[in-house]
């Protein structure tokens, strides 16, 4: 099964190429400090703005910083956030999702409510809201979006156990004495699983743009801190003049968000039973 998926999403050429792609910001997220040309943090007064030279790739910012060295470790935050955010997210819909879905009645109840009620409110002027309480931070973003990320993953998770709790083998496990939690976490989830995944890579793509668009706003991964967002904010006032600044870091906000979005798609193609039936 693991293998005939991924031969459907290698067969996808842009999921490929977005998987290379992904790959790559991978890899300079990680070794950034062996990539980057410069040190993104040092300023040059000397070499205020200059644009994309064989010295500067990208360009040089209003402080002398090498744009390219600081587009190279925004790389880093914009991962870090998107993969534990969609993590938080992810682990607290999965839970309270399988939940709702095995136990019904008032405890589903209960927590579709919390669902609606979350929903109802839009998620960005939520996220907003408490960050502009709270003292912005890399690890206050995290949780934040994480927290107000897992109502979609929680829906999608109890509809996946309300089809599977009255399986064959789910009432098998139950006939044996198989524990409530054996059952869900043992039997239940794992053939839910597939579902989650596409949701995830979704969820990724989407709490990069977020911080990028926080950061843009100040209110997210505060300066010197080189960010994609935060870039994109700064340049945007020397758009005229400096028209690199913005357009570097939009590109890697485009590509990046762009494919996990297609790896997403490849991935929900290739779980669906239908080009299995064409196949």
């Amino acid at each position: 099964m693991v293998k005939y998926i991924i031969k459907r999403v290698l067969k996808n050429k842009l999921a490929l190429a977005s998987l290379i792609l992904i790959s790559a910001i991978f890899i300079i997220a990680v070794f950034a400090s062996f990539i980057s040309p410069y040190d993104p943090y040092k300023i040059d007064v000397y070499h205020v703005l200059e644009p994309p030279s064989k010295a500067h790739l990208f360009g040089t910012d209003e402080l002398g910083r090498d744009v390219c060295s600081r587009v190279i470790y925004g790389a880093r935050v914009s991962l870090k956030v998107g993969f534990l955010a969609m993590g938080i997210a992810i682990f607290i819909g999965t839970l309270l999702g399988a939940i709702a879905g095995y136990y019904g009645k008032w405890v589903d109840t209960i927590i579709m409510r919390i669902v609606d009620v979350m929903l109802a409110f839009p998620s960005l002027f939520l996220i907003l809201a408490v960050v502009a309480v709270l003292e912005p931070s890399i690890y206050i973003i995290m949780v934040v979006i994480g927290l107000t990320g897992w109502m979609d993953v929680a829906r999608l998770v109890r509809a996946e156990v309300l089809s599977l709790k009255e399986r064959e083998f789910v009432l098998a496990a139950k006939a044996i004495g198989a524990s409530s939690s054996r059952v869900i976490f043992k039997h239940i989830l794992p053939n839910a699983i597939y579902p989650v995944i596409v949701a995830a890579t979704f969820a990724v793509g989407g709490a990069i743009l977020i911080e990028s668009g926080l950061s843009f706003l100040g209110l997210g991964i505060q300066p010197p801190e080189p960010s994609w967002g935060g870039i994109l904010s700064i340049g945007k006032d020397y758009i005229t003049v400096a028209w690199w600044m913005s357009l570097f870091p939009g590109i890697a906000i485009f590509l990046t968000v762009l494919s996990f979005n297609l790896i997403g798609e490849a991935l929900r193609d290739a779980l669906d039973p239908k080009h299995w039936i064409e196949d």
